[in-house]
């Protein structure tokens, strides 16, 4: 299989999920959302959300798969999305607070 590339995003629907986490690493929360690449480059990924917003996301394909056919159900809103192109995953640190 070959590596996803920039170009290969560029109007497809892909399926974020963010996890954020303290700096000490413990749970705080979960967010998805979806949505359809209209920028994808070396600068930024910019997907224009299913709810009309825009979400960027850094330029790095290494947390980003093809998605496996299927339906995939939004825990924070319920919401099913059918057959994605795409799946995204991060996981965010938020930072020390003095």
């Amino acid at each position: 299989m070959s590596e996803i590339t920039f170009s290969d995003l560029i109007g497809k629907t892909i399926l974020i999920g963010l996890t954020y986490y303290t700096a000490d690493d413990e749970f705080i929360e979960q967010k998805q959302y979806w949505g359809t690449v209209i920028e994808s480059n070396e600068n930024r990924i910019l997907v224009k959300l299913n709810d009309g917003e825009l979400f960027g996301l850094p330029p790095d394909l290494s947390s980003t798969k093809i998605a496996p056919p299927g339906e995939y159900r939004l825990r924070s809103t319920g919401e099913v999305v059918v057959d994605p192109d795409y799946l995204t995953t991060w996981n965010i640190n938020r930072p020390k607070e003095d």
